[in-house]
């Protein structure tokens, strides 16, 4: 089969793979849809940041060179030993969270903060393929109105919405997102549907910004012009020290930031932090997040593909997808169809 395996940095190659049989408690997937993620980006222009190279993660076995991709969806070719509730021809939503299971938090159902934590696709195999063969524990069987062009949008929105419960929102509080990437964009569309009486979408990019305000942004500004105090809630999805000292500066004294962008190491105002006693709330990944959003979906009709702007094949991935995401601001969300 075909998959996109990453090597090394600038050196993710399309090429033929043997296709595994799923083991126990695996399941098969013929792969519809996979998304490029912004942690894709980061992996094949300078990484590697989470792919494993000296040792292999200890959930899926797995070190580089390994196939790319978290965002993905299909139908269920074959199933493994001992897996029950799917069987060949089921569509499924892919949540590519590993998990032991064992730990502290995994027993406490927060399975994202996992000892292990890791995904399917960059700490092992993922859906850059033809097929990927996952823990069984990862798929969401859809709903027959539920259709895979939606599925594949479902990682990213489980990151907004994730990102969403953490942040507190309450109905009617004006809220500000800072970068109108997927992420920002689906938190503007989940923040409008959870009750925010304002949503303020920030970005440089034109074409951005008036996809927020389709999405139910009320207003929308160039980056760096968020005037001062206006939010209650502020969510930083860039992963930058510029944009999150933006996002204190535009939320009240007593407000809260969420920092769902991926950064390095930032310089804040802790003084001006304590004395407006404002709180940054970090979130990662998501955790019981894809039931929700297959109900918002198929009972509410809920349109997360609407920030899809290209689909391509897995062929061009490299060219069509990796290089031009990072060379325009145009293209928000990449979809690739092996």
């Amino acid at each position: 089969m075909r998959a996109a395996v990453w090597h090394g940095p600038r050196d993710v190659r399309v090429e033929d793979v043997a296709p595994r049989l799923p083991g126990p408690g695996e399941v098969s997937v013929t792969v519809a849809y996979c998304g490029i993620c912004g942690s894709d980006l980061h992996e094949y222009a300078d990484g590697p940041h989470a792919i494993p190279v000296k040792e292999p993660h200890p959930e899926s076995g797995r070190a580089a060179p390994l196939t790319l991709g978290h965002e993905f969806c299909g139908t269920v070719a074959a199933v493994g030993p001992g897996v029950t509730g799917f069987e060949p021809g089921d569509p499924v939503a892919v949540e590519p969270h590993y998990r032991c299971g064992e730990c502290a938090r995994c027993a406490a159902g927060e399975y994202n903060l996992c000892r292990h934590f890791g995904f399917a696709g960059l700490m092992g195999d993922g859906g850059l393929a033809e097929r990927a063969v996952v823990p069984s524990y990862m798929l969401h069987r859809l709903p027959d109105n539920v259709p895979l062009e939606q599925a594949a949008v479902f990682e990213p929105a489980a990151v907004a919405l994730h990102g969403v419960r953490r942040s507190g929102l309450q109905e009617g509080e004006t809220v500000a997102v800072v970068g109108l990437g997927p992420i920002g964009l689906l938190v503007v569309q989940l923040a409008v549907r959870y009750g925010a009486g304002k949503v303020i979408g920030c970005d440089p990019s034109p074409t951005r910004r008036a996809l927020a305000r389709q999405l139910g942004a009320a207003d929308v500004v160039d980056a760096g012009e968020l005037p001062s105090g206006v939010a209650d809630l502020a969510f930083e999805a860039v992963g930058a020290e510029r944009t999150l000292n933006d996002c204190l500066a535009a939320t009240r004294r007593g407000g809260r930031v969420v920092l769902l962008g991926l950064g390095g190491t930032f310089a804040i105002d802790a003084f001006a932090l304590v004395n407006n006693e404002q709180s940054i709330i970090a979130s990662v990944g998501y955790r019981d997040c894809h039931p929700e959003l297959i109900r918002l979906a198929s009972e509410e009709g809920m349109d997360f593909a609407s920030i899809v702007t290209s689909v391509v094949p897995l062929d061009e991935v490299v060219r069509d997808g990796f290089e031009t995401l990072l060379n325009t601001m145009e293209e928000i969300k990449v979809l690739v169809r092996p």
